[in-house]
């Protein structure tokens, strides 16, 4: 396939901007806290997705043909807010009202006219949802493709491996998985908590087509979208850092969620301001 140049430096920026917003989403959290280090591992993933791949309309939000996105990590929201306001789901001002009393963006919310389609809840559901969204498209034969962003760690649930299994004996081929391999849970590494290893050969031998990428690499995201497979659910394994982007939390459990101070966030958006265009 032919991805341009500027394809790709405008989802670059577009991550760029959205790790910005996550800065400022995290500071007006204030004593709350927030999850910075799992939404910074995704920003490329998700700028990939609304900026480019996903058939969405913020001024048709609710027409059933659709794609479907479901953050099955759904902690990442300090990723898929900027994403909504990059593509028009909401206004950039209203990032500053997040957690805010009386504001329409929580912390899990289900709001379809701001493109929010899944509320959240144990780890792991996601995926099962996922594939009863994705069943019905193919049953109604509509054109809406499926889309469920995991972490690596909510791979730790027995239901996620029965919804693997179910999703290629059904042979959703609509449905695409991303996890987000980062290495990290709130609790420490994954594999010293619960090894997943050889992830690629398990997905496999559970009948999925398994595509690995660097996930801050938007080209390498782009193509990876592009060569799914027709035949098989789709899962995109995308290696990523934990609290990309930033030094201080990058690989860092305890920025799995964490308050984030005036002094850390002026550090931290001066370093990535520095990194504008990088991957």
């Amino acid at each position: 396939m032919n991805i341009s140049k500027e394809c790709v430096d405008r989802l670059k920026k577009m991550a760029w901007r959205m790790r910005l917003n996550a800065l400022d989403m995290a500071l007006i959290s204030g004593k709350n806290g927030s999850h910075l280090g799992g939404s910074l591992s995704c920003m490329e993933i998700l700028a990939v997705l609304y900026g480019e791949v996903l058939n969405i309309d913020a001024k048709d939000p609710c027409n059933p043909e659709r794609d479907r996105f479901l953050p099955s990590k759904n902690h990442c929201v300090l990723a898929h807010i900027p994403a909504l306001a990059e593509t028009g789901f909401l206004e950039h001002e209203e990032i500053f009202e997040f957690q805010k009393d009386g504001g329409r963006l929580t912390g899990y919310p289900r709001q379809v006219e701001l493109g929010l389609e899944y509320s959240g809840g144990s780890l792991g559901m996601a995926l099962s949802v996922g594939i009863g969204i994705a069943w019905n498209a193919r049953e109604n034969r509509r054109a809406a493709a499926v889309y469920v962003l995991m972490g690596d760690g909510e791979l730790n649930e027995g239901s996620v491996w029965e919804a693997f299994m179910a999703a290629a004996h059904y042979h959703l081929t609509n449905l695409t998985v991303i996890i987000d391999r980062n290495h990290l849970s709130y609790d420490g590494n994954t594999e010293e908590i619960m090894g997943l290893e050889n992830l690629s050969e398990k997905l496999e031998s559970f009948r999925w087509n398994v595509i690995k990428c660097n996930g801050h690499d938007v080209k390498e995201l782009l193509e990876s979208f592009a060569g799914r497979s027709s035949e098989k659910p789709n899962v995109i394994l995308a290696d990523t850092v934990k609290g990309k982007g930033v030094s201080f939390m990058e690989n860092r459990p305890e920025w799995h969620h964490h308050r984030l101070s005036r002094e850390e966030y002026e550090s931290a958006k001066e370093e990535i301001m520095r990194g504008v265009g990088q991957e």
